[in-house]
């Protein structure tokens, strides 16, 4: 089964009657688990609509999303708050960290909210931690740390409660070359050693490079969707 499923889906935006504009035009398209892929597309194209369509933060015009078998048209909005917190993880380009609490506390934030006990959150954020290569940030707070230190902690926050799906809208925006190419690279690293399914709204081609599958948006639609020969790999 898909890990998401993107099934004829409209998104049209109106404000009070004026003609509608509409992002998406019948995209149709799965995301299995495992995959390492990005939605590219100018300003406009709709991917970042897209990318929170898949994220449960916004419901199509007509159409279908589904997540992890869950279709996100039948889910109140207590159960869409449910599924976003136990099978999405969130990676904005902004990093989203709270100040005042250390790096290992913003990343066991959504394993608290599920009730894991302490010292089983502890140990999944300092193995998650070291995987990323910041094990020595575990008691940093965010004003300590650089943009890029902040993302991979934001990076480490999506993945460490294990999601069925990591979404990651312009995740290198605010780095540098060569941070935002550390960063994605421990990003791919994560996904071929431990399956993490992973979907990039990006216009960064060094993403593009790195990622194993390109769906392209132009004007809401899907102009071409490529996967990378394991000779490319």
């Amino acid at each position: 089964m898909a890990v998401v499923q993107v099934s004829r889906v409209i998104k049209e935006y109106r404000d009070r009657g004026s003609v509608p504009v509409v992002a998406l035009r019948g995209v149709d398209f799965a995301v299995e688990a495992g995959e390492f892929m990005a939605l590219a597309g100018p300003s406009g194209s709709g991917k970042t609509t897209l990318l929170n369509l898949i994220g449960a933060l916004d419901v199509p015009t007509h159409g279908r999303v589904c997540i992890d078998g869950h279709d996100l048209a039948g889910l109140s909005a207590t159960k869409l708050a449910d599924l976003r917190r136990d099978r999405i993880g969130f990676v904005f380009q902004s990093y989203n960290l709270v100040p005042v609490l250390t790096a290992a506390e913003n990343a066991e934030y959504v394993m608290q909210l599920r009730g894991v006990p302490k010292a089983e959150r502890r140990k999944a954020v300092a193995e998650v931690f070291a995987a990323l290569g910041i094990a020595d940030l575990l008691d940093a707070r965010p004003p300590q740390m650089s943009g890029g230190q902040q993302q991979r902690v934001a990076v480490a926050r999506a993945i460490v409660a294990g999601p069925a799906v990591v979404l990651a809208d312009e995740p290198t925006a605010n780095l540098d070359q060569v941070t935002g190419r550390a960063l994605i690279e421990r990003m791919h690293q994560l996904n071929r050693e431990r399956g993490i399914t992973f979907v990039f709204s990006t216009h960064d081609p060094m993403v593009l490079e790195q990622a194993d599958r390109v769906v392209h948006l132009v004007d809401g639609q899907i102009a071409s969707d490529v996967r990378k020969s394991k000779r490319e790999l």
